[in-house]
């Protein structure tokens, strides 16, 4: 069985994605050898006589990140490879299936990257996700992701002000700066109803009685409550 290329893990060095103000993220269990950022300014070069050449800087484009890795698939209860690099991993299935998710749910994620010298904190949209099962080593999917920089806007307020002056009035018009956009997706609820557990509310109402445990995390509930559920408490339900 071929063995995969994979980076050495370098202590200090993670990567990071997360979902709804992190209520759901992971750290990707195998670094890439290496991250693509791009991002340049969007100047414009304009020619006026007996200037010449004058530039005009504007704001940069939007950032984009590439990069290439794999999700190795490791048997429950096995040794954890040496470049497995997140101490909390899943099986291929549980990544692929969450960022088919975030996708589909048209929403930007976090991307974290983390070293000993930088740390880039990116609001990011999920452009490209490509993967496939590797050829000799059963379950390891490999895959390419692309991102690209979300920037959060909300229309500003505008107050209109009327002031009298000696030739009749004046209105003047004033903007208000606008409030920072909530990027958390607005938890949808459910009420418990006689003889609800978790799995039965997850199996019913997001369609995979598995999901139970983002229940539990999302309302912050302990073992020993969900023994106990209380009829007609609400709970919300994760995106």
């Amino acid at each position: 069985m071929p063995v995969p290329k994979v980076p050495k893990v370098a202590e200090g060095y993670s990567i990071e994605l997360s979902f709804n103000n992190r209520a759901i993220w992971f750290e990707l269990p195998v670094l890439p050898e290496e991250i693509e950022i791009s991002g340049e300014g969007d100047g414009e070069t304009y020619t006026i006589t007996d200037l010449g050449q004058i530039n005009v800087i504007k704001a940069p484009v939007l950032k984009t990140i590439q990069f290439e890795s794999f999700f190795p698939a490791i048997p429950p209860g096995s040794t954890l490879p040496s470049y497995v690099s997140s101490a909390n991993w899943g099986q291929p299935a549980d990544y692929i299936m969450l960022i088919e998710d975030w996708m589909n749910k048209r929403k930007p994620i976090r991307f974290i990257f983390t070293s000993l010298g930088l740390k880039i904190n990116l609001a990011m949209s999920i452009e490209i996700f490509n993967y496939k099962e590797v050829a000799g080593r059963p379950g390891d999917f490999e895959y390419e992701l692309e991102l690209k920089e979300y920037v959060f806007y909300a229309a500003k307020k505008v107050t209109l002000k009327t002031t009298p002056t000696a030739s009749g009035t004046k209105t003047t018009a004033k903007k208000e700066p606008a409030k920072r956009a909530d990027e958390r997706a607005k938890p949808k609820t459910v009420t418990v109803k006689s003889g609800d557990t978790l799995m039965k509310i997850a199996k019913r109402e997001l369609g995979d009685g598995g999901r139970w445990k983002e229940i539990q995390k999302l309302n912050g509930l302990t073992d020993a409550q969900l023994k106990t559920l209380k009829v007609g408490s609400v709970l919300k339900l994760p995106g």
